[in-house]
């Protein structure tokens, strides 16, 4: 039995649906809302549903049958201000979890987060010890909630204290695929894009404030998210490989590259317009992210990444341009 927590919402529900094809029995542990999300989830058989706060009980009757916790679930909005929620449900609940998973020695699997490295100014390297994470600065209280915890398990694996018998931290970079409709102003360029450039208007982008970039020209590691669903299937495959990883393609594409490769999925020529920043984000804004992989292929995994243009392409066609986009 895995238990999958934000199971409900989109990275969740990707590898609710893997694990529920592949014949697993799932749990999953989420709200689902007043909005669509509970379609990421029509379509695969699941256990049991579970809100947030009945977790820790619900876990401590059913100790010995928990397989593995895959802990997706989380505050997402880079621009949340409520920092007692941000502390309370990104922070709180995952050391929590990694408490109870210690206590009963069950593997766990946890989402950090890119933007733990804030403007990229020293790199994008996924070290894992108190020294090289205390070097980052995250730019916003989402990063820096996901950064608590990145930095409390590599205190605890210095001291050599008790964690579970797997315990691992993705650091997600810029993902992108099906069932992230819910997301609302979070959803990625592709999702909120694709139907209003298919009706003829045109795409929006930031213009550029830094003088190395180009608008258009800033870079992000996108991601495709059946791959960083292969990489958490391979993990739990291998519950000896513990660590910090990043979960990125490791090569940066410009925006302009994504604008490209989403017209092309439309069969439609490009038609782009640049559009001022909103002033909160000019001074937190990552102008490049590249995932540095190195130690995850160092770890044995060595399934190709799909590529931008070929990502993009079938997200479109195999789900966005369909009456029921949802895995």
């Amino acid at each position: 039995m895995y238990v999958v927590t934000g199971g409900a919402g989109f990275i969740g529900s990707n590898i609710v649906a893997y694990l529920s094809d592949a014949g697993e029995e799932v749990v999953v542990c989420d709200w689902l809302k007043d909005d669509q999300r509970w379609r990421n989830l029509a379509k695969h058989e699941i256990a049991a549903i579970i809100a947030p706060p009945q977790l820790r009980a619900w876990l401590a009757v059913r100790r010995g049958i928990v397989t593995a916790i895959v802990h997706m679930g989380a505050i997402s909005k880079t621009t949340e201000t409520d920092i007692d929620q941000l502390a309370e449900n990104n922070i709180r609940s995952t050391l929590d979890l990694l408490e109870w998973c210690t206590e009963n020695q069950i593997p766990l699997i946890y989402a950090s987060s890119a933007a733990t490295y804030g403007d990229g100014s020293m790199g994008f390297d996924d070290v894992f010890t108190p020294a090289a994470l205390a070097l980052l600065r995250p730019l916003n209280a989402y990063g820096w909630s996901k950064h608590v915890v990145d930095r409390r398990i590599a205190r605890l694996l210095q001291q050599k204290e008790p964690l579970p018998p797997q315990c691992v931290g993705l650091k997600f970079f810029n993902v992108y695929g099906p069932n992230e409709l819910h997301k609302g102003a979070m959803q990625s360029v592709i999702a909120q894009n694709t139907r209003k450039l298919m009706a003829g208007e045109p795409l929006s982008l930031f213009k550029s404030y830094h003088p190395d970039y180009a608008d258009g020209g800033q870079l992000r590691d996108f991601i495709y998210v059946k791959d960083c669903v292969n990489i958490i299937a391979w993990l739990l495959e291998n519950p000896k490989i513990s660590g910090l990883f990043n979960v990125g393609t490791g090569r940066a594409r410009s925006w302009l590259e994504l604008a490209h490769a989403l017209f092309a999925a439309i069969s439609r020529p490009p038609l782009i317009n640049y559009i001022e920043m909103p002033q909160p984000l000019k001074n937190k804004y990552q102008y490049f992210t590249e995932a540095k992989m190195n130690r995850l292929w160092a770890a044995g995994y060595s399934k190709p990444l799909t590529d931008l243009e070929t990502g993009v392409g079938e997200y479109v066609r195999e789900f966005l341009c369909r009456a029921d986009p949802y895995r």
